[in-house]
């Protein structure tokens, strides 16, 4: 019954071009980036804008009820999904009767996204947030497609699979992006709502290759190996007690950071061989024990029952009182009101009792090496805006793992041998001060990716321009020792790290 239901509703939301340029178009640019921010306000004023001049369309109706989670007319709704009809939404559980009108039970978008495979475009279901709700949110609610959910998805490797495991699927959209690239999905959360809702996303949306089991963290999958992990684990750093609501979607129960340790810690046992585990994390600056927190995150990975290639990159740093005050907020509760400043002051005592100062987020990319060691141990800091590129980093992840690969098969000899060229999104800077003779700094700037900067001297920046495919590493350097009177073998010595490392984040590539 629930299928054909589906499928019914499927067809009118297409027959109403229910879709994101459509909705745009609908309330306009500042509608749409007002509802970004959390606000309605304008949005509904252009909704009012139309319907003065005429009845309410289809896909104004839908966009009132499930994108803003207003009551529409029953009779509106039964126009917008004439197959499903309103007894229909009732039955999925999508909307309520209130007398002559119906209101939400659920928000129900659209959501659009490009990846390898091209574009596409889903409809995804999720509990009412706080514009419908009007106030805090329900501890056991189910979250929609956020900022968080995209970073995964754009870091997300792309690479064909057999198995990939999406741990904490909530309303399964990692899930739904693995399926794009793995063969069979399995997907786990603590909360059965969240899986309900998940597997009515992946049916509504025609996916028929994810497994959906009930439990924490690794305990549904024991035994089990994968392919890709992906998760957007519950790690936000909550106070134990104290009438904290511990949301399910964003709090794994544990003190401090030590859900993000059991994930790092875990992951290992569960990937085969070359296998990759990504997800995005936070961790803590601990003022009384080990001041940097990467020291704390290496101390997790040397410590994992499997050794693990490991690369780690730290987007963003938060004090501490910052930290509480976004998450408060992102529950529902209103700055300004005797309950955010209770839970405020049970944050900063939280911390407070760990030491904590500020607390570090970004992403984490694990691999089970396929042979032999780990050879890859990378944890850097890339804070700042990466603007649309974040979007599109898992294939720029996936070439760097390659290029690293390679270049720890090639020895200094197959390198030299090598010729390279110069990527198409690299541009060389030089700055100088007025009257001098020659450039006090010379940089190499990434227009993708990372969007890196690398500063470099005129030696490393003359051998990346004279990366053209034609002459090997060895001619190069050759040629600029002399030019630059040095001993070839010193000069080589300090360059072809550096080509390595150009190689690894994109700079340079074999011809």
């Amino acid at each position: 019954m629930t299928s054909s239901l589906l499928t019914a509703l499927r067809a009118d939301l297409r027959a109403a071009g229910f879709t994101v340029p459509a909705l745009t178009a609908l309330w306009g640019t500042v509608g749409a980036e007002a509802l970004h921010r959390g606000q309605r306000i304008p949005a509904l004023r252009a909704l009012a804008a139309q319907r003065a001049r005429s009845a309410a369309t289809p896909l104004a109706t839908l966009a009132e009820l499930f994108v803003l989670g207003r009551a529409v007319e029953a009779e509106d709704l039964g126009r917008a999904l004439p197959t499903l009809g309103t007894v229909g939404a009732e039955e999925l559980a999508l909307v309520r009767a209130a007398g002559s009108t119906v209101e939400p039970a659920v928000d129900l978008r659209p959501y659009s996204f490009v990846d390898a495979l091209g574009a596409a475009e889903w409809w995804i279901v999720s509990d009412l947030g706080e514009l419908a709700l009007g106030g805090a949110l329900p501890v056991d609610h189910v979250l929609g497609v956020g900022g968080a959910s995209m970073t995964l998805s754009g870091l997300m490797l792309q690479a064909p699979v057999e198995r990939a495991l999406d741990l904490g699927t909530g309303c399964g959209i990692q899930a739904m992006h693995a399926a794009r690239h793995a063969s069979r999905v399995v997907a786990t959360d603590i909360s059965a709502r969240a899986l309900r809702l998940a597997a009515l996303n992946a049916e509504l949306n025609g996916i028929d290759s994810i497994e959906f089991r009930l439990g924490s963290l690794f305990e549904p999958v024991a035994g089990e190996r994968f392919d890709h992990i992906v998760s957007n684990p519950p790690f936000v750093i909550t106070p134990r007690g104290d009438g904290v609501p511990e949301y399910e979607y964003r709090d794994g129960g544990l003190v401090g950071d030590a859900l993000v340790e059991a994930v790092i810690r875990g992951a290992g046992e569960h990937l085969t061989s070359g296998g990759v585990a990504q997800l995005l994390a936070n961790w803590e600056y601990r003022r009384h024990s080990v001041p940097d927190a990467f020291d704390r995150v290496a101390d997790w990975l040397d410590s994992t029952t499997t050794a693990l290639d490991a690369w780690i990159v730290e987007r963003d740093v938060e004090d501490a009182a910052r930290y509480a005050e976004t998450w408060i907020r992102d529950g529902g509760t209103r700055a300004g009101t005797a309950e955010f400043d209770r839970l405020y002051d049970a944050w900063l005592t939280d911390f407070d009792q760990r030491g904590v100062d500020s607390v570090g987020f970004g992403y984490v990319l694990l691999r089970r090496p396929a042979s032999g060691a780990p050879t890859l141990r990378r944890l850097e800091r890339l804070h700042g805006s990466l603007g649309a590129n974040e979007s599109g980093l898992g294939v720029n992840i996936g070439d760097s793992l390659r290029a690293h690969d390679w270049q720890v098969e090639v020895d200094d000899a197959r390198l030299t041998a090598t010729r390279f060229v110069v990527a198409g999104d690299v541009t060389e800077e030089r700055h100088s001060w007025p009257g001098d003779d020659g450039p006090t700094a010379m940089l190499l700037r990434q227009g993708g990716g990372f969007g890196r900067t690398i500063q470099g001297d005129a030696a490393l920046i003359a051998l990346v321009g004279a990366c053209d495919g034609e002459l090997t590493v060895g001619a190069i350097v050759a040629a600029l020792a002399q030019l630059l009177e040095v001993d070839e073998t010193a000069l080589a010595a300090e360059l072809l790290p550096m080509v390595r490392a150009l190689v690894v984040d994109g700079f340079l590539s074999p011809a």
